[in-house]
């Protein structure tokens, strides 16, 4: 009996340092990639595992590791917004990489959300700073793959359905 919990012990730390292995991994692929879409892509898989490695803090009791994972994500999610901003400057006409991003962060503001009702008092102004930052990745993404159209002289256009 003994024996089989002390493996199960080796098995799950183990599987938690392939996981940490597979995040740095992961992390050092995201930081190399240079090009916008590419890199807005891989936020998918990078994202996810920060997730599950935070989710894995937050069950350990590390608070302060789930925060940081949860700001490097903030960062992450910075810099690939940033690479494809240099990289395709009209979103609406490339939208590749800005759509994968935007539904990400989205992902993202969902997970901040069920981390802050967890999350002790201490941890929650970094965390409550964290979601803030997606939010306005967010709304600027959808800004910028759904602008507002604007006729020639500057006014809103009409809905189908409205008189003049």
């Amino acid at each position: 009996m003994r024996s089989a919990v002390l493996l199960g012990l080796v098995v799950m730390a183990s599987a938690a340092f392939a996981v940490k292995d597979t995040l740095s991994e992961m992390q050092s692929r995201f930081d190399r990639e240079t090009r916008g879409v590419p890199k807005a892509k891989l936020i998918e898989k990078l994202g996810d595992m920060q997730f599950e490695a935070a989710r894995t803090a937050e069950r350990a009791g590390n608070y302060s590791a789930m925060a940081l994972i949860m700001e490097k994500y903030r960062d992450n999610v910075k810099a690939a917004s940033d690479s494809l901003k240099k990289e395709h400057a009209d979103p609406e006409r490339h939208s590749n990489g800005y759509r994968q991003l935007e539904m990400h962060v989205r992902k993202g503001i969902r997970e901040v959300d069920e981390i802050l009702l967890v999350a002790p008092e201490p941890y929650k102004p970094p965390l409550q700073l964290v979601r803030l930052d997606l939010i306005s990745a967010d709304d600027e993404l959808l800004r910028m793959l759904f602008p507002r159209r604007r006729d020639e002289a500057g006014a809103a256009p009409q809905s189908p359905g409205a008189q003049r």
